[in-house]
């Protein structure tokens, strides 16, 4: 990297772990942005913070509109998806793109406000502004699109649960794991194309920021990951996030009705958003401990564990 710009550590660690790749792009993304900037007549800011896997920068086009500079770490959203649920949804639910540089991996995204996160709203306000946000966001995919459908999605999940929970000397108890196992089952054999959706697949309180404009306040979404699946999946992440709320009192009643609030918000069916709900929790708590978490990932798998032993 040219030194102009300093990157947040988790986008270094991230390009430095594809090797060679990704220290020629650390190298060499400075220059790359201040080369699409001139292209594309725009003046460039602070990086960001908040990236995980791209280079991030506040940017200003020749109009005077607020925008923000995204170039992906190498390796990673490799197959556009990311960039082609942007452009499907033309602002709608999403950060409105720009303009898109696909040899280069550069996007150029409407600038939007805080993160929801960062405005400590009561978990279900928060839960009801990423609702609505959802269904302002659920589509068909655009026609010949190809995204990981939610029999694949399910599967590489089931598959991670096995690796990963004897990886990590199996955090979580048995029971937990065959339970999140057999919803994975489930949730695969469910798939039906007619029922899917674009979904976000990862639609937390972080990745939902305040739309600009007059008005009553709006939100939109960044960072897609983009799965051809049942609604029910992007409910799953408010299912596995805001776990102390749930410890602090009886975690499967207040888990029971929360997936009781995303369903009666939605009109989702109350039983995939439990079933992928429960998967996310494991899957995503030994993502946690491989990235060293440690507490979190043990605050995921106490909820999952009073959820397996309430089905009893």
């Amino acid at each position: 990297m040219s030194g102009t710009f300093d990157l947040p550590e988790e986008v270094r660690r991230k390009a430095v772990a594809r090797g060679a790749e990704g220290e020629a792009w650390l190298e060499g993304v400075g220059a790359l942005a201040g080369e699409v900037a001139a292209d594309w007549g725009l003046s460039l800011g602070k990086v960001l913070a908040g990236g995980t896997e791209a280079f991030v920068i506040a940017a200003t086009t020749d109009a005077g509109e607020a925008a923000v500079l995204k170039i992906p770490v190498p390796g990673h959203d490799r197959l556009g998806g990311e960039r082609r649920v942007l452009l499907a949804a033309e602002g709608r639910g999403y950060a409105r793109v720009l303009r898109h540089d696909e040899e280069r991996g550069a996007m150029l995204l409407e600038r939007l406000g805080l993160q929801l996160a960062e405005l400590h709203l009561p978990v279900e306000t928060q839960i009801e502004i990423i609702c609505a946000t959802l269904k302002e966001a659920w589509r068909a995919p655009p026609a010949g699109a190809r995204f990981t459908s939610g029999a694949e999605k399910a599967e590489s999940l089931a598959r991670w649960l096995v690796e990963g929970w004897e990886e990590f000397d199996r955090p979580c108890s048995e029971r937990a794991v065959e339970t999140a196992l057999g919803f994975a089952k489930s949730r695969a054999a469910a798939f039906d194309p007619a029922k899917a959706v674009l979904a976000h697949g990862d639609a937390h309180a972080w990745n939902t920021l305040v739309a600009p404009g007059a008005g009553p306040r709006r939100f939109k979404f960044i960072d897609p990951d983009g799965l051809f699946i049942e609604p029910a999946y992007d409910l799953a992440i408010p299912m596995r996030e805001w776990g102390a709320a749930l410890l602090a009192g009886d975690a499967l009643a207040l888990g029971r009705e929360r997936c009781a609030l995303l369903a009666r918000l939605t009109g989702v069916d109350p039983a995939p958003i439990w079933e992928w709900g429960f998967i996310e929790r494991i899957t995503t708590g030994l993502v946690l401990k491989q990235i060293g978490m440690e507490a979190l990932a043990k605050e995921f798998f106490a909820v999952a564990g009073i959820w397996a032993d309430g089905a009893r």
